[in-house]
């Protein structure tokens, strides 16, 4: 178990004043089984007015806006969280469980395959292959395996509006490409399959109050009898390191900031850093 602070600041600079701004944000990790949000806020600066909602994948949104001249806007979102880790397990369900109507209209939500996580042939092939000689979540953790062998991690080489089977053909791309790769995949072979958006403390040796660089991360979740988290750029289960803010169909239904602005380009600066306090 690993108690972690979290502090996610982003700010945007304008190159001349802007009359108004409308945003969301989802900064606020969730409350679930394996982890308890002891301490969480969100500030933007300025605002003039600001209200929150909990939306249809039961994220926390801060919606807020900004109606005077603004040269600068800072959204910073601090949080506490402990987090558990989730136990090994064996598997639990069969193909003839998983691919049956009661579970493939249940969940049919994550089953879907969008523009966004379309895999190419190539990978589908290769998913269709494991399926064949594997169970379920033997054949989960053989896709994101094999997109750990085959894809780098190479920050900035893909933006946020990236389809997937662009980065797979490029073999480079971030945390989001590598979790709508494994996500088109493990769909494609009727395994469902969302998304999650969070934090990872990078550093698993730090010392206890060390502050450190951390990442705004994203990886996949898959249901084999229940939802098990796996990290595919990092090729490791999710565990005590991982901070959820947001699981949904893919990254589309719950970017951590967005927004419509009347005015000038930006510059934006992101920085997250999270400590380990227990």
């Amino acid at each position: 178990m690993s108690t972690l602070r979290i502090e996610h600041r982003t700010a945007f600079t304008y190159e001349a004043p802007v009359f108004s701004s409308y945003n969301e944000a989802r900064l606020t990790p969730a409350w679930l089984p394996r982890q308890r949000v002891l301490e969480s806020r969100v500030d933007a600066s300025p605002a003039t007015w600001r209200s929150s909602y909990r939306d249809y994948w039961e994220s926390e949104v801060l919606v807020f806006e900004v109606l005077q001249p603004h040269e600068r806007l800072t959204v910073v979102g601090s949080s506490l969280v402990e987090v558990s880790s989730v136990p090994a397990r064996e598997e639990r369900v069969t193909w003839d469980t998983l691919t049956g109507p009661r579970f493939q209209d249940l969940l049919s939500e994550y089953l879907g395959i969008s523009d966004v996580t379309e895999p190419t042939d190539e990978l589908a092939a290769f998913a269709r292959d494991a399926a064949g000689r594997m169970g379920p979540d033997a054949t989960a953790r053989a896709i994101c395996d094999h997109l750990h062998d085959q894809m780098r991690y190479v920050p900035g080489s893909t933006t946020v509006h990236t389809p997937a089977r662009d980065a797979w053909e490029a073999r480079s791309g971030v945390c989001q490409d590598f979790a709508h790769l494994a996500i088109g995949a493990l769909r494609t072979v009727g395994i469902p399959a969302r998304y999650v958006s969070g934090y990872l403390h990078p550093k698993r040796d730090a010392e206890i109050g060390e502050t450190v660089s951390g990442e705004s991360h994203a990886w996949v979740e898959w249901w084999t009898g229940d939802w098990f988290g796996f990290d595919p750029t990092n090729d490791r289960e999710v565990g005590d390191h991982h901070v959820i803010v947001a699981r949904a169909r893919e990254y589309t239904d719950v970017p951590p900031l967005t927004g419509v602005v009347a005015g000038s380009t930006t510059d934006l600066d992101v920085q997250v850093r999270v400590t380990q306090v227990e």
